[in-house]
């Protein structure tokens, strides 16, 4: 396996499982893990074989989804972490993969958010669990819902069957 597949087979799915978990514990998700996909893009992705043009045309997917997210942030039903790591991952997955990730997001995030709504409805938690902060902070009703942990899983589905598996397991470029 060259140092690229190697780099990303462990950057990708440890920036969204790193992600993931940050936003479940603390409601958050920090630009740091945004910033190191963007610029993990713009090195392994002419390593990988990317031509500019379908680097581009991700380039421009990732600001719609970041304009779009935005909009929803606005209106407060995605949080800014949420909207901007949508749009680092969203650049990884380009025209091909971008579909199937925003489909897995939202019935994960569906699903992530009907859990939610069913631990806020117990009106008092177990002694067990108030000593976790994040549980409670999942608990209380006047917080959001930590939708980076849909994405993550979302994003490391859709990684697993993209073209950057394929380059990871053949060496074949992603053109």
């Amino acid at each position: 396996m060259s140092f690229t597949a190697l780099a990303i087979l462990t950057i990708f799915p440890v920036c969204m499982l790193f992600a993931t978990f940050y936003d479940i514990f603390t409601m958050t998700i920090p630009n740091k893990i945004t910033l190191v996909l963007i610029a993990a893009f713009a090195v392994c992705a002419p390593l990988a074989g990317i031509s500019l043009e379908t680097a581009l045309w991700s380039v421009g997917l990732s600001l719609i989804v970041l304009v779009i997210g935005f909009g929803l942030f606005s209106v407060g039903i995605m949080g800014g972490g949420d909207v901007k790591l949508l749009a680092a991952s969203t650049l990884w997955f380009g025209t091909a993969f971008t579909a199937p990730y925003l489909l897995y997001a939202s019935i994960f995030g569906g699903v992530l958010t009907l859990a939610i709504l069913v631990l806020r409805r117990i009106p008092i938690l177990p002694l067990f669990a108030m000593k976790f902060p994040w549980i409670e902070r999942l608990h209380d009703k006047k917080q959001g819902v930590p939708y980076g942990a849909a994405l993550g899983p979302a994003a490391i589905i859709v990684f697993a069957t993209s073209g950057w598996m394929d380059f990871i397991l053949t060496g074949a470029p992603l053109g």
